[in-house]
């Protein structure tokens, strides 16, 4: 039996109060129905997402997925939304229904309600709350099978008080949903057609129901509003922050940390406290992380080290390499081995030889520089005219002096030498002292003069 999933997308989300569909809101860095069909793709090439309020961005986020779109113009229930779907698919079908909004779920639990679902004409995802108003809850009979399911809104006293309630996810053939989904009715509290009906009357027509339960009910609970979001976004994060530490990874305060993408780290790996990780981050053998940076789309090579409250964006740092603290690496800036990013520099699309140093309130921008190359403290690399950027080339074993200013296009030849407060706007040829300075002057007796004028 060939397996179909449909994940329903519909939803306005009117509680999230947001111009974005519910299922775009991120949780690390990543819309929630990305979560959800990462989950799906695995299982099977055929995945139709059920789209209606605002499905023009859903539409254009999720271009280019090998997806089928089913619209449910009007939002008359989770039962009628499924409708939409029923042409779309084969009697022979086992069909996987999931919500765009429960990004939480995981491979295992999906699959055990698959393996459920073999044997039952339909099963169903339950987990149980100490706090479940507003939940729909599952209603079993003396001997434990599950009879119904009552909305929260059309439940009694008595049923309002069982704590095991349903997640909306479940499977069932594509046959018996053809065959119960006509069925539905909307005679409730809502006027809505319930998917969840359809174990009614599967009940009733002795249908065979199963189930999984759920050990941690979070995981199955859909986001609808700002503060479920942020619940679900600190439970993702624990999961992430535990996965790193069962790989060898240090983590300083678990609770301080956030991924948001995918951060992939060697072993003994160390991160300090309020890191943000964005993108696609990795991070070699024996990295250190200090306190306080935001790391997106980089590279940290083998035994680097990121000292505190660093900005890296789109760079590659070498191998033993070391930045910070307050350094700013702007995307496409390469660090070499062993080189020294140092307090308060900002490199701009420029690659830093190897062991060459950068130490000091610097500006490297459209530079390429050598190895073993040392750019004192202050040096401005002055790459754009108004209208153009042009670059800068220093070449091996370099150094230049303390608050020069290298005007592009230049090349600074191998071996040479700026002398500090130096403005360079020629070419500088190997193994040369080049030197442009206002000659210095002193004026005899002048602090003296200038206080007798002040005093008269």
């Amino acid at each position: 039996m060939s397996l179909s999933v449909l994940i329903l997308a519909a939803g306005k989300g009117s509680r999230m109060n947001s111009a974005f569909p519910k299922v775009l809101q991120k949780l690390a860095g990543r819309p929630m129905i990305d979560y959800v069909l990462t989950i799906a793709k695995k299982l099977t090439r055929k995945v139709i997402v059920i789209v209606g309020s605002q499905q023009e961005m859903l539409r254009q986020h999720l271009a280019g997925e090998q997806i089928e779109f089913v619209e449910q113009r009007q939002q008359f229930g989770t039962g009628h939304a499924v409708a939409q779907a029923l042409p779309q698919l084969s009697d022979k079908d086992a069909v996987l229904i999931l919500s765009g909004d429960v990004p939480l779920l995981t491979d295992e639990i999906v699959s055990q309600l698959i393996d459920c679902g073999s044997s039952c004409d339909v099963a169903v995802l339950t987990s149980n709350l100490d706090s479940p108003a507003g939940y729909g809850r599952i209603i079993r009979d003396k001997e434990g099978k599950i009879t119904s399911i009552v909305e929260d809104v059309d439940a009694d006293d008595t049923q309002r008080s069982i704590k095991e309630i349903n997640t909306g996810i479940m499977v069932a053939r594509a046959d018996f949903l053809q065959e119960v989904i006509p069925k539905i009715g909307a005679r409730n509290g809502q006027n809505e057609y319930y998917l969840t009906d359809c174990v009614k009357i599967a009940f009733e027509l002795n249908k065979k129901v199963g189930s999984v339960v759920l050990s941690d009910a979070l995981l199955g609970l859909g986001v609808n509003d700002r503060a479920q979001l942020a619940a679900t976004e600190r439970k993702l994060q624990v999961r992430t922050v535990e996965n790193l530490m069962s790989g060898g990874v240090t983590v300083a305060d678990p609770s301080r940390i956030d991924v948001r993408g995918e951060l992939i780290c060697g072993k003994d790996v160390f991160i300090d406290i309020n890191t943000i990780f964005s993108g696609r981050v990795v991070l070699g053998d024996g990295v250190t992380i200090g306190p306080n940076n935001v790391i997106s789309d980089s590279e940290i090579s083998s035994s680097a080290t990121i000292l505190s409250n660093c900005v890296i964006q789109n760079s590659l740092v070498g191998e033993g390499a070391q930045v910070g603290p307050f350094s700013h690496l702007r995307p496409e800036s390469t660090i070499g081995d062993r080189g020294k990013i140092g307090n308060f520099v900002e490199i701009k699309k420029s690659d830093i030889g190897a062991m060459s140093k950068v130490n000091h309130l610097s500006y490297v921008g459209d530079s390429e520089v050598g190895e073993r190359v040392n750019i004192g403290a202050g040096t401005i690399t002055c790459n754009y005219d108004g209208q153009n950027k042009h670059k800068t080339v220093i070449e091996n074993g370099v150094f230049i002096g303390s608050g020069s200013q290298l005007v592009a296009p230049v090349t600074i030849g191998a071996g040479s030498t700026v002398g500090a407060g130096s403005t360079i706007t020629d070419n500088v040829h190997a193994d040369s002292l080049a030197v442009s300075r206002v000659p210095q002057k002193s004026i005899p007796e002048w602090a003296k003069r200038k206080k007798s004028i002040k005093n008269k």
